[in-house]
């Protein structure tokens, strides 16, 4: 079969996420929130034939992976080209900061210009060929098979795009949520969206209070 199942994982929250900073290649670990939300999504794919794990090597997608992986027993492999988007001089500051800081710069990263890279950083253009690329090459290895992606937000935003034919610029309408399960089909045509934002395993949390 010329087809390869892809769940698509965004990593844990991190402190970071809850600051609305940008982390782009910065090595950022998960919050407690982010560990549970490990676990949680871990659980919900125990079940899963997954032949492979292959992760973003920044430590919030590697720890998020390590759980996916102890929970499913598939072989876990880092994998760079998986990384958020280089975001160069923008790492580390908060969307109000960057507004002040560099507002003529802020403007053109709020308006998704193509071409426009960060200070030091990478274009949506080059990070889409990036991502398409990697997960083309990733998924021609498994066919007829099934692997998980634990990446980042971008990543994800990226491979959504993709599967739906939206440009770059098309104003985002899909959820990016930390730990939450997207599928996607990839055959030699190139990717086609199955699911998307699937949090009903990060809903624990709530019933858990409401019965204590």
């Amino acid at each position: 079969m010329m087809a390869t199942r892809l769940i698509v994982i965004r990593h844990g929250e991190t402190a970071w996420n809850a600051e609305t900073r940008l982390q782009g290649h910065t090595d950022i670990a998960l919050n407690a929130q982010g560990l549970w939300q490990a676990g949680q999504v871990a659980n919900a794919l125990r079940d899963e034939a997954v032949q492979a794990i292959y992760a973003s090597d920044l430590q919030r997608a590697w720890q998020t992976a390590q759980a996916i992986a102890d929970t499913t027993q598939a072989p876990l492999h880092a994998h760079q080209g998986l990384r958020e988007r280089g975001f160069g001089s923008f790492e580390g500051k908060t969307y109000a900061e960057l507004d002040t800081l560099w507002p003529e710069d802020a403007l053109l990263w709020r308006k998704r210009e193509p071409d426009w890279a960060p200070p030091g950083g990478e274009s949506l253009r080059v990070m889409r060929e990036r991502i398409a690329s990697t997960a083309t090459a990733l998924a021609q290895q498994h066919l007829g098979g099934q692997i998980v992606l634990v990446a980042h937000g971008g990543v994800l935003d990226q491979l959504y795009r993709l599967a739906t034919g939206q440009e770059l610029q098309a104003p985002r309408s899909w959820h990016l949520g930390n730990a939450a399960i997207n599928r996607l089909l990839w055959t030699p045509e190139g990717f086609t969206l199955v699911g998307w934002g699937d949090t009903s395993h990060l809903e624990a949390e709530v019933l858990d209070e409401g019965s204590a």
